[in-house]
C-alpha cells in the first residue's frame, strides 16, 4: 500500500473511530490520520494474533481492522489520561 493510501485509510478510520468513541469534536484532521494509522498497526497485530488477516490493502476489511485498532488506541489513551473531561 502506498503512502497516499495509508493517509486516506488512516484519516477514514481515525475519523470513524473518533466519532464512535465520542472524541470527534476534540480531534483535528492530523490527529485523526495519526490515530487511524497507529490503529491500523494495532488492529493488524491483534487480528494476526487471533489468526485473522490484518490490513491487506485498501479495502473494507482493512478499514474495519483499522477502526477497531483505532478504537482500542483511543480507549487506552482515554484511560491513561485519567478520563478528565470538562463540561461547559
Amino acid at each position: 500500500m502506498g503512502y497516499i493510501a495509508w493517509l486516506v485509510l488512516g484519516a477514514l478510520a481515525g475519523w470513524i473511530a473518533s466519532m464512535l468513541m465520542g472524541k470527534d469534536s476534540k480531534m483535528g484532521a492530523f490527529a485523526n490520520i495519526t490515530v487511524g494509522i497507529i490503529g491500523a498497526f494495532i488492529g493488524g497485530f491483534i487480528f494476526n494474533l487471533i489468526g485473522a488477516s490484518g490490513v491487506t490493502g485498501f479495502n473494507i476489511w482493512s478499514v474495519i481492522v483499522a477502526i477497531i485498532g483505532s478504537c482500542i488506541l483511543l480507549y487506552i489513551a482515554n484511560k491513561l489520561k485519567g478520563n478528565v473531561s470538562t463540561k461547559e
